[in-house]
């Protein structure tokens, strides 16, 4: 059992690599894409407020109730409007959820338990931070935020910023890291017994990996585009 998906070469010319990492992220992204297309095609919004209840099929239902939910998630943390940042955060939360949901499926290895997946991840959370900033709050207001409280406060403000980055793919590639080790034990360990109970185990902790990564990149652009000066 390979404990990252990076180490699965499917392809490779020369210097160049296909691996297992790049072709399920791929893969991932056109089943997110397909699916919401599939689901949202039949619907419409007009001045009445959208489809109605009673034209709405199971998945849109479905697809609603979860849509409602992060919208919620990103207005308790403080990020206004929230439908303003539902494209970016939402798909964040869908990406990783349904990445690690696909451990239910035998030999399936998530791309999340992949550094460079995790790194690329927190680097969009990174760009994404200060242009939400700088959109909100201008140029110069979000700027002069890195030298608060006082301006010798500066590098370490910058350090922050990058150690932040860092922590984001750290903490949830560790983690992806950690089950796969803990499977590979079990499954050695017991062959027969523990499969379910590793599913299971997978299914909870990718769930809240999704919701850990999301909610912190969520308090990350709310601190951003915060308008309240510190005194």
């Amino acid at each position: 059992m390979n404990l990252s998906s990076d180490s699965v070469i499917l392809w490779q010319y020369g210097w160049v690599k296909l691996n297992l990492t790049i072709v399920s992220t791929w893969g991932l992204m056109l089943l997110l894409t397909l699916g919401a297309w599939l689901i949202t095609r039949g619907a419409y919004s007009g001045g009445n407020g959208g489809t109605p209840p009673e034209s709405r099929t199971r998945l849109q239902n479905i697809l609603e109730i979860i849509v409602i939910t992060i919208v919620e998630q990103l207005q308790v943390v403080g990020l206004r409007p929230a439908r303003t940042y539902l494209s970016f955060i939402g798909t964040l939360f869908l990406f990783i959820a349904v990445a690690n949901l696909g451990v239910i499926f035998p030999a399936y290895q998530p791309p999340t338990g992949s550094l460079s997946t995790t790194a690329a991840l927190a680097v969009a959370v990174f760009v994404a931070v200060p242009l939400c900033g700088i959109r909100t709050r201008g140029l110069k207001r979000y700027l002069a935020s890195y030298l608060q409280p006082v301006w010798i406060m500066l590098p370490f403000n910058l350090i922050g910023e990058f150690s932040r980055t860092l922590a984001l793919a750290v903490r949830l590639f560790g983690n992806m890291m950690s089950a796969s080790m803990i499977g590979a034990i079990l499954l050695i360990v017991a062959p027969l017994f523990f499969p379910l109970l590793l599913n299971i185990l997978g299914l909870l902790t990718g769930m809240i990996q999704a919701y850990i990564f999301a909610v912190l990149a969520t308090v990350y652009i709310a601190a951003a585009t915060s308008t309240q000066e510190l005194t």
